[in-house]
């Protein structure tokens, strides 16, 4: 005779997490929306548009023309791939990893991107305040199309800890197993 405390046998399946929450999803869409301007801006700025920068600044600072197209599309591209990588972590289809393995790199991810953040305002404001780029309607544009990346580490900080939530072994509450607070 089974009782309800014995354990299930090994060969009956893990139940699968619940799905993401709407807010979650729309969050982790909101991650790939937000690199989209500034990508755009470095495509124009790679194409020859004029986006506030002297031909001699894109020259000597940025190797325009020459190999710093091929850096600056480069970083367009690896920056969008990377703002969708979010999308993982609400996908009910395809997991490349296990959860143990993928919430603590997005819990890094998310501090990495934390972190990084902070650190590009205290330049911005301290060291490279302004140097290049031409004031005025340059400024302005380039403060609208970079703006969206701020929201990212919050927006990540917020996927992962959806993910994070869902993941949870079962009967873990607050970062303990029931069997271990009895």
């Amino acid at each position: 005779m089974t009782t309800a405390s014995s354990p299930l046998p090994s060969s009956v399946p893990s139940p699968e997490p619940e799905p993401a929450p709407a807010w979650a999803r729309r969050a982790a869409h909101a991650i790939a929306l937000c690199a989209v301007p500034s990508g755009l801006w470095r495509i124009a700025m790679a194409s020859g548009v004029y986006v506030g920068y002297s031909d001699q600044v894109l020259r000597e600072a940025y190797g325009i023309p020459g190999w710093g197209i091929a850096y600056v599309l480069g970083l367009a591209v690896l920056a969008e791939l990377a703002a969708l990588s979010p999308l993982l972590l609400v996908s009910d289809r395809w997991r490349p990893m296990s959860p143990e393995v993928l919430a603590p790199l997005a819990w890094t991810a998310s501090g990495i991107l934390v972190l990084g953040t902070l650190w590009q305002l205290v330049v911005l404001f301290t060291i490279e305040s302004q140097t290049y780029l031409a004031s005025g309607t340059a400024q302005t544009v380039w403060g609208f199309v970079f703006a969206p990346l701020l929201a990212i580490p919050a927006l990540m900080t917020a996927v992962t800890w959806s993910y994070a939530k869902r993941h949870r072994p079962r009967g873990e509450a607050g970062g303990g197993s029931v069997t271990a607070r009895r």
